[in-house]
């Protein structure tokens, strides 16, 4: 019988090529791998922690090529599926300016857009400590929604600890589409993760953060997270709300970022740490994100943790 993992995540990986400069103008492109949930595994299993990843991927070298990074980093990926019949998902990303990177998708119709709830049935079943999900996966199909939702009862029910993050991506849906699937979904959550301005996607539009915080808090949400970025993060919980700062790093990428703040926060709430702890392992990880480019490639090993922490800008260690 399979071990229960320590996070269970699902939704849609991409291949995702990368230009240093306009993609109209040609040129070199090297291909990672991207997607919120596969980010946040990743981050959680260079960390220590028994991480599983479910979703579908193409029956190609494009899907042979997501699977070897996910096993590379050491995340589960037994549950995942080869579709012979539908394409990966893309992602390409241009650096447009030393400030501004834009990116285009082409994943209608993917593979990872096929989920369905028989692919998430067993590996849940199989159980985890906590089932990360991302408001991402439900945007893509019906049927990636309809997995998604299952996933948060079914685990809910089981005494699992769900976290989501709202992970909005405007190119995907509407705000009202999403409200109307992200308000529900949240309602089977304890953590609830989101960026300032996607709070109103988990309440009523046009709810101010105390609002929302009380409304997610009064729904038994145990746990509100909201980004910052350069700002850092605050926590909410009933016994009040904690900010803490961001890592001062210099940044040049910052795609990722917000998945590794997840990872980091998971990870501390699977070690025990209490909340100041959690959202300081978070926003470190946010830290190491930015520092490197690709989504993940920068993220630490849990002996590199403290690498910010007292090391002056430009320091070698020998």
């Amino acid at each position: 019988m399979t071990a229960p993992v320590d996070v269970l995540t699902l939704g849609e990986a991409l291949v995702s090529l990368r230009s240093s400069g306009p993609l109209a103008l040609g040129g070199p492109l090297t291909m990672h791998l991207a997607g919120a949930e596969t980010n946040v595994a990743i981050g959680l299993a260079r960390l220590g922690h028994r991480a599983a990843w479910v979703g579908r991927v193409s029956d190609d070298e494009l899907g042979e090529f997501v699977l070897r990074q996910l096993r590379a980093e050491g995340v589960g990926a037994d549950g995942v599926r080869r579709d012979p019949d539908r394409p990966a998902g893309l992602m390409f990303l241009e650096r447009r300016t030393a400030d501004l990177s834009r990116v285009q998708y082409q994943r209608t119709g993917s593979a990872g857009s096929a989920l369905t709830c028989d692919d998430v049935a067993g590996p849940l079943a199989a159980g985890a400590r906590v089932l990360h999900l991302s408001g991402i996966t439900p945007a893509v199909s019906d049927s990636a929604r309809e997995a998604t939702m299952f996933a948060a009862r079914q685990a809910a029910a089981a005494g699992i600890t769900v976290s989501l993050d709202v992970n909005y991506r405007a190119r995907l849906w509407s705000r009202d589409a999403a409200r109307a699937v992200l308000t529900p979904l949240a309602g089977y959550a304890s953590i609830v993760i989101a960026s300032v301005d996607e709070l109103d996607l988990v309440a009523g539009p046009g709810t101010d953060e105390p609002g929302v915080v009380a409304e997610l808090l009064g729904r038994g949400v145990q746990t509100v997270l909201v980004k910052l970025g350069a700002d850092g993060a605050r926590a909410y919980t009933r016994d009040g709300a904690q900010h803490l700062a961001a890592v001062p790093v210099t940044a040049v990428d910052t795609v990722g970022a917000g998945d590794a703040f997840t990872a980091g926060y998971l990870s501390g709430h699977l070690d025990g740490l209490d909340l100041r702890d959690r959202l300081r392992r978070a926003v470190a990880l946010g830290a190491f994100a930015v520092t490197a480019h690709g989504d993940w490639e920068g993220l630490p090993r849990r002996d590199e943790l403290s690498l910010l922490t007292g090391n002056a800008a430009g320091t070698t260690l020998r």
